[in-house]
C-alpha cells in the first residue's frame, strides 16, 4: 500500500514564521506549533490519483490540518483495503479512522460487522445531508451515475446504451477499468438484456468482447490517458469523471445509456476498531462542509450530497442529470453483489483478465 503524509509541516511552518516576524514571541510561537498538534492524527483509507489529492486539497488541507489535525492518507484500491480491514479485525486497535469506499461496498463492511453504525449527533454537517445520502452505516460524500463515453477521434457513432458499448465489434477500441470489475460486471448484465443479478448473461458478453481484444485498464486514471493517445474510442465511466477529463482537455464525450445509468455513490465509513474515533467524525464533518462539497463539484464534476452546497447552473448542467434520467437510474442489488463479491471477483482475476 502507498503511504502518502500531509503536511502538519504546513501549519508548523505558519507558526514558525509568525513567531520570527514577531520579535520576543518564541516562546508563544513554541506554544502555538504544540497547540497546532494536539488534536492527533486521523489515518484516512483511499484510492490514490486523482481523488486522493482533491481530498487533500479540499477537504484536509483547508478543514483540518489547518486547525491543528495531521492526516496521513494510506492509499490502495478498495479490494487490498477491505482485505487489511478484514486481517485487522480481531485486533483492538486498527490502523485507519476511516476508510472511503463505495455505496456497495460500506454496506458489505457493514454487514461482515467490521465498521460502525454512524453517530449522526456528532455531526454538526449532517443536517445538511441529502436524505439519501444517509446510510446508517456510512455517509455519501459524492455522486454520480456510469455512462457510456467515447473518444470521437476513435469512433464516429455515439454509443446509445451499455449494449452499444458492450459490442464485440468494437475489438480492441473498447476499454474496460480493473478496478470497478463490479458496477462493470453489471452494466454488462444490463448490456445482455438482464437484470443487475444476472452475471452468467454478464460473464458471457465480457468474455467475448475480451475474445475480440477489449483493452483493460488497471486504474480510472489509466483508462483517462489511453482515451487521451486514441488508444481506443468507448468505455463506461462515472459523468463527473468525463467532465473532469474534458477539463483537461481530453477529447471525451458522455452519454447517459438508454438502459439506465447505474448509480455510484462515494462515501466514507468508520471501522469498529478505528484508533481516534474523535478524529474519524472530524473528517466525516469536514468533507460534508458547504466549500469541500463545492470544490469536488468543480475540481471533479460529482454532484454534491449536502444541500447548502451551491453550484454554478452551467456546471450543473454538464455533472447531473435530467429528471427523466434519475427517474431511471439503476441501483446494484447490495446484498447479492456482497454474497456473490469473492467468487466474482476470482472469475474477474483468473477468467475475464487472463
Amino acid at each position: 500500500m502507498k503511504t502518502s503524509k500531509y503536511g502538519i509541516g504546513v501549519s508548523r511552518r505558519t507558526l514558525m514564521q509568525g513567531a520570527a516576524a514577531i520579535a520576543g514571541t518564541a516562546a508563544l510561537g513554541r506554544a502555538g506549533d504544540a497547540l497546532a498538534q494536539s488534536k492527533g492524527k486521523i489515518v484516512v483509507g483511499t484510492w490514490g490519483g486523482d481523488y486522493a489529492r482533491l481530498l487533500n486539497k479540499n477537504i484536509e488541507q483547508p478543514h483540518l490540518i489547518a486547525n491543528g489535525w495531521e492526516v496521513v492518507q494510506d492509499q490502495a484500491g478498495d479490494p487490498q483495503r477491505r482485505a487489511k480491514m478484514q486481517a485487522e479485525r480481531r485486533l483492538p486497535r486498527g490502523t485507519s479512522d476511516v476508510q472511503g469506499l463505495s455505496a456497495l461496498n460500506m454496506f458489505q463492511m457493514f454487514e461482515a460487522g467490521m465498521t460502525d453504525e454512524i453517530d449522526y449527533s456528532r455531526l454538526k454537517n449532517a443536517k445538511n445531508l441529502l436524505p439519501s445520502m444517509k446510510y446508517k452505516y456510512g455517509i455519501g460524500h459524492i455522486y454520480s451515475g456510469k455512462v457510456a463515453v467515447y473518444n470521437p477521434n476513435v469512433l464516429k457513432t455515439a454509443p446509445t446504451s451499455y449494449k452499444d458499448v458492450f459490442d464485440p465489434k468494437h475489438g480492441n477500441n473498447l476499454g474496460i477499468i480493473d478496478i470497478q470489475y463490479q458496477y462493470t460486471l453489471v452494466a454488462a448484465a444490463l448490456a445482455a438484456g438482464g437484470g443487475v443479478t444476472d452475471m452468467d448473461a454478464a460473464k458471457k458478453l465480457l468474455l467475448e468482447v475480451r475474445k475480440a481484444g477489449a483493452r483493460i485498464y488497471p486504474t480510472n486514471e489509466a483508462f483517462a490517458q489511453g482515451l487521451k493517445a486514441d488508444e481506443f474510442g468507448v468505455g463506461v465511466m462515472w459523468k463527473a469523471r468525463t467532465v473532469q477529463w474534458q477539463d483537461a482537455g481530453i477529447n471525451v464525450k458522455s452519454v447517459t445509456p438508454s438502459e439506465g445509468a447505474l448509480a455510484y455513490t462515494s462515501g466514507f465509513v468508520i471501522p469498529k476498531n478505528a484508533p481516534n474515533k474523535d478524529g474519524s467524525y472530524a473528517y466525516l464533518d469536514a468533507m460534508m462542509e458547504k466549500s469541500a462539497q463545492e470544490a469536488f463539484a468543480v475540481d471533479m464534476g460529482y454532484n454534491p450530497t449536502v444541500t447548502n452546497a451551491v453550484v454554478a447552473p452551467e456546471r450543473n448542467d454538464r455533472i447531473g442529470f435530467t429528471p427523466e434520467q434519475i427517474a431511471k437510474l439503476v441501483d446494484m442489488d447490495f446484498g447479492f453483489m456482497t454474497d456473490h463479491d469473492v467468487e466474482l471477483k476470482e472469475w474477474w482475476d483468473k477468467d475475464f483478465k487472463t
